[in-house]
């Protein structure tokens, strides 16, 4: 029995969530949040704390880090050097923390993110300002707990005299909590506590005139006061950071951007490469070099530009796509009554005065008693005087230390620390003139206990102190602000100019997906058959565009994708192009109907979505326009199986015609459609009966006569003239179109609206092409049914039509 009890028999879930509950607890409260009072993580405090206790300080010289560390591993942090170490290089890196706390000789890393040099070859000390985070730490000011051996004691938080926890921020991940308070300028921080002392009632609007906001150690410029003013209010926030660029005039008529000061925390190697790889990808017109010219006198990135380049576009490019401008968010949680807590400003700046109540009041009371345990014993000291001669007899006559103590306690009535005294008083002392020194010190004891007194029993004069001390703080060791506040984040706007460099390029998108840009040069070198493509798939447009132009290509799910021209892949003519879902993904089912161009999104255009199950849908062409296009965007709502057939770019004023498979055409006006929300399912656009399909809507001006054009699957191609035909209204059945016959009826496949050099393509079952003229057709009325040109019984019946593109310059003949 004895031998079971060893082992409990309990269920994993109840041992992973005690032992994780352990852990987190441990990670919250002893690792990864800073306390509210004194700003300092533990292994952060232990660090400082080791560095005091053996007198590491930035009076004396310094000594290697490798000492520290295995000081602050042996006594108080048994964890690994590589951690401490990296804490210890953190509080000495001015570009990490506002006002360092650790001084440090040697390579302590860089702000390019360069590692610090090992800790055998670099010595560190205490500055002179962390010295006031430990000042007073032996007049029992706080808190001792013992060590993790029990060898030692170790501090539960410093005696801060000083607001760590604002003036040099925090970062850190727990379990369940992280923190990210940023820095503040020393100055204005004690300004503000002190103004919330002598006003505990202050509000942040009235704080926020001392303290306008952080103050990070590289400078840069915040934007967004409004985030600052939610940040103190609620602890959470978020601002804006850009580094401080000029553009300057050079040589040559020529500009350069110089870069002197980074928003925090960002790495500037990392950075300087991110800008030169914009460069050399060409993702921003231009640049003509990038050199970072940062040297002992300070930072200096210089960009410089191209003649005639948009410098101003450049540099907002740059804002937006480096880290030249970063978001910062404030998650100010600090461990406040041994919980993690989420503080405001009011919240930590109680906090720290609370602490310092403590402090303050532990160290006066520390400072009365030792004044008044000198001064029993100063009065001892000037009685034995004036009683030496006896005094001296007495100790004579003793036999012994001891005996000497007892005879001078019930003799002369002294106490057992004044007798001890006494006894160990060293001959030069009795001399004439040491009774007026001790009747001086007498004095100033008493005096000095009044005042302690005083401060015990007035809290006005408690606070006093407290002011008195961060005033003093402040005259030695405030600094300027380094740091601009702008209260609006400003908007960035880039011209595409800036981004893109224009030229004319030839695009082409096929039936199967494939899509790709290709040079004028490599598309005039070669054939139009020289396009590389599957066995099956065929070409669907074909057009010369700008590659500041967007194309969006509409699907058959009635989705679109958003694609800058500048981005498709840009592929020689005689090379196959990359497949649309290896740049947007999309379904493997879903088929590219159309592909439009388009110069200026602002224009009044609207696009029209037609479907094969009735229905139409208008909306503004602006609403197309993203900011993110990384996935497919819903261009409209389809119900049940229903697909999309066709889509235009229509001025708002166009005639449209619908064809069903069963023969029936309509025609009517754009304007009995109203534009429409881009998510929405849109109208009914043709009365069709079960089992009847659009197989296509076209669109023309109304000053057009254009010939209609049906291909039906017996392989019978017609046309005929629009005037065959009446405008109606939207949502009627249309008119007839071919001839009704009870055996093999003729259902439509294809319908276009044909002009002078148009092609048409058929294509059957068995996979064969044939191509018709429509022109060579002549117009028939609309009862009949055509001429056959495909042996169906031979081919396969026809399954579907395309008109074969042709090579056209879209936006000359709008601007035409």
């Amino acid at each position: 029995m004895a031998e079971q009890a060893k082992y409990l028999d309990l269920p994993l879930e109840e041992v992973i969530g005690d032992r994780f509950g352990r852990y987190s607890k441990y990670i919250i409260q002893d690792r990864a949040l800073p306390d509210a009072r004194d700003g300092l993580k533990p292994v952060q405090r232990r660090i400082l704390y080791a560095m005091h206790q053996e007198r590491n300080t930035h009076d004396k010289p310094f000594r290697k880090s490798a000492k520290t560390v295995g000081t602050v591993i042996g006594n108080y942090h048994p964890h690994g050097d590589s951690s401490v170490y990296e804490a210890l290089v953190r509080m000495s890196q001015t570009w990490k923390v506002r006002q360092e706390l650790v001084e440090m000789h040697g390579n302590n890393g860089s702000i390019d993110g360069d590692p610090p040099a090992a800790m055998r070859y670099t010595e560190a000390r205490l500055s002179g300002i962390a010295s006031e985070l430990l000042r007073d730490i032996e007049k029992d000011t706080l808190e001792f707990i013992p060590n993790f051996d029990d060898t030692d004691f170790e501090a539960v938080v410093l005696p801060a005299k000083f607001p760590n926890l604002l003036v040099n921020g925090s970062t850190g991940i727990s379990s369940g909590y992280a923190t990210d308070i940023p820095p503040h300028n020393l100055s204005e921080v004690i300004d503000t506590i002190i103004k919330r002392i002598e006003k505990p009632t202050s509000d942040i609007d009235e704080l926020m005139k001392t303290l306008p906001g952080p103050d990070f150690p590289t400078g840069g410029i915040i934007q967004g006061a409004d985030g600052i003013k939610k940040a103190y209010e609620s602890g959470r926030g978020k601002i804006v950071i850009r580094g401080l660029a000029e553009i300057e005039p050079i040589r040559g008529g020529k500009e350069q951007i110089v870069i002197t000061e980074l928003p925090f925390e960002v790495n500037k190697a990392n950075l300087v490469k991110k800008m030169d790889e914009l460069r050399i990808e060409r993702k921003v017109e231009g640049i003509s070099e990038v050199r970072d010219e940062t040297d002992r006198t300070g930072l200096r990135i210089v960009i410089e530009l191209k003649k005639d380049a948009d410098s101003t576009g450049v540099l907002n490019y740059l804002y937006k796509n480096t880290d030249l401008q970063i978001s910062y968010n404030f998650n100010m949680v600090a461990i406040a009554n041994k919980t993690p807590q989420l503080m405001n400003l009011t919240q930590m700046l109680d906090a720290y005065i609370e602490h310092q109540r403590d402090v303050v009041e532990r160290q006066t009371k520390f400072d009365l008693k030792k004044a008044k345990d000198r001064a029993h014993i100063v009065k001892g000291l000037i009685y034995a005087i004036s009683i030496l001669d006896d005094l001296i007899a007495t100790i004579r006559s003793s036999n012994d230390k001891k005996h000497a103590k007892e005879q001078l306690m019930e003799k002369y009535d002294f106490s057992e620390k004044q007798a001890e005294a006494i006894v160990t008083l060293q001959l030069y002392r009795l001399t004439n003139t040491d009774i007026t020194e001790l009747e001086k010190e007498a004095e100033e004891l008493k005096k000095s206990i009044d005042e302690l007194s005083a401060i015990l029993d007035d809290e006005k004069k408690l606070l006093q102190v407290i002011k008195k001390d961060l005033k003093k703080v402040k005259k030695t060791y405030q600094t300027e602000r380094r740091t601009q506040i702008q209260s609006e984040i400003e908007d960035i706007k880039i011209n595409l100019e800036v981004m893109v460099p224009s030229e004319d390029v030839v695009v082409s998108v096929t039936k199967e997906g494939y899509v790709k840009r290709t040079s004028i040069r490599s598309y005039s070198a070669s054939n139009i058959d020289d396009l590389q493509k599957k066995d099956d798939d065929r070409l669907l447009h074909l057009m010369e565009i700008n590659t500041t132009d967007t194309l969006l290509l509409f699907t058959n799910k009635g989705q679109y994708l958003f694609l800058p021209v500048h981005e498709l892949p840009d592929i020689k003519w005689k090379d196959m192009g990359q497949h649309i879902a290896n740049i947007i993904p999309v379904d493997r089912d879903e088929k590219i109907i159309k592909a439009m161009p388009v110069r200026d999104f602002n224009e009044e255009n609207y696009v029209l979505s037609i479907t094969k199950n009735g229905m139409i849908k208008k909306s503004e062409l602006k609403s197309y326009q993203v900011q993110r296009y990384s996935k497919p965007m819903t261009a409209i709502k389809l119900k049940n199986d229903d697909e999309v057939v066709n889509v235009h770019l229509t001025n708002g004023h166009q005639d449209i015609f619908l064809a069903s498979d069963t023969g029936y055409g309509l025609w009517f006006h754009e304007d009995e459609l109203k534009s429409v929300g881009i998510k929405t399912a849109g109208v009914i656009s043709m009365k069709l009966k079960d089992g009847e399909h659009v197989v296509n809507g076209e669109v023309f001006d109304d000053m057009q006569s254009p010939s209609l054009f049906v291909v039906t699957q017996r392989g019978a191609c017609k046309r005929m003239s629009i005037s065959e035909f009446e405008q109606n209204s939207r949502a009627k059945r249309g008119l007839i179109m071919l001839r009704e016959l009870k055996r093999s009826p003729h259902r439509i496949v294809g319908f276009h609206l044909v002009n002078d050099d148009a092609s048409i393509l058929l294509e059957t079952e068995q996979g064969t092409i044939k191509q018709v003229l429509p022109l060579e057709f002549r117009e028939s009325d609309r009862y009949s049914n055509g001429s056959f040109v495909i042996d169906t019984d031979e081919k396969g019946e026809v399954i579907q039509t395309q008109v074969e593109p042709i090579y056209q310059k879209h936006f000359e003949e709008i601007d035409s």
